[in-house]
């Protein structure tokens, strides 16, 4: 008997763990590297290679130059929003992003980590500004007790941190495309179809295509743009936080990848 394939929502998943696991910097690098030491073994001239070119793209994704290259091309697909009014916009969507568990200085609560704090900040800011109601998408519910949405925390965060009210909290979504679908089926019970969606601008373009797609009429708000002001030499120095900006651009690029061969 040949076993049911996964459904499309357990494919997106599984798709999304193997790339945070396996195909994205520097864990693929270094299996490449591991590939061409024992290829060296049989063909020393093609592992030698391999693994060179391996530790030789490493270094550049380490520098903030090499990161550059992958973020400013994804950050020049979106653009700032020059202000909350005016927009048209009946909402406003903000995305999940990460979260720390069981928080020590929050008497073990889950609290959303400092990319999630970024697009609340900026979410309030626009709430603020226009009045407009808001929405929290992200489910991933917490490994440990209380087993709570991000979107929970989220819009515990905007309620007690940033004093800014949430009227939708969606908490079931594990992927972007989900959140898109659930957000939708959502605000149309409330008759709204234009948003102010609010994102990371190198996540902003895979984003919108699926909202969008959804049947929501999007305006960008990105926040958090990483790409370089200006070049020094510093910037052909490797360190973490290179690596850290090619790393989410990497995975951005394979996300919209993923979607062009199955759209959401």
């Amino acid at each position: 008997m040949i076993p049911a394939l996964p459904s499309t929502p357990e494919l997106a998943r599984i798709a999304s763990y193997i790339t945070h696991v396996v195909l994205m910097p520097p864990a693929l690098l270094f299996v490449l590297m591991a590939l061409g030491w024992l290829l060296a073994r049989r063909w020393p001239h093609t592992g030698r290679g391999l693994s060179g070119a391996a530790l030789l793209l490493l270094f550049l994704l380490c520098t903030p130059m090499g990161a550059d290259l992958l973020v400013t091309p994804l950050e020049n697909l979106t653009e700032p929003l020059p202000a909350a009014t005016g927009t048209g916009a009946q909402a406003i969507v903000v995305l999940a992003a990460g979260r720390i568990e069981q928080a020590d200085e929050y008497a073990g609560a889950h609290v959303p980590d400092y990319i999630a704090l970024a697009r609340l900040r900026y979410a309030a800011h626009l709430q603020h500004a226009s009045g407009l109601p808001l929405l929290v998408t992200g489910g991933n519910r917490a490994h440990h007790a209380p087993f709570v949405s991000k979107a929970a925390d989220m819009a515990q965060a905007l309620r007690e941190d940033f004093r800014t009210p949430v009227r939708w909290v969606e908490g079931n979504s594990e992927t972007t495309a989900e959140n898109a679908r659930n957000s939708h089926r959502m605000l149309s019970a409330s008759g709204i179809r234009r948003i102010l969606l609010v994102t990371d601008a190198m996540h902003m373009p895979r984003a919108a295509k699926v909202f969008r797609a959804s049947g929501l009429d999007v305006v960008e708000a990105p926040t958090v743009f990483l790409r370089s002001k200006g070049f020094d030499l510093a910037e052909i120095i490797p360190d973490a936080e290179g690596l850290r900006r090619s790393y989410y651009a990497t995975y951005e690029w394979v996300g919209m990848l993923w979607y062009m061969w199955r759209p959401a």
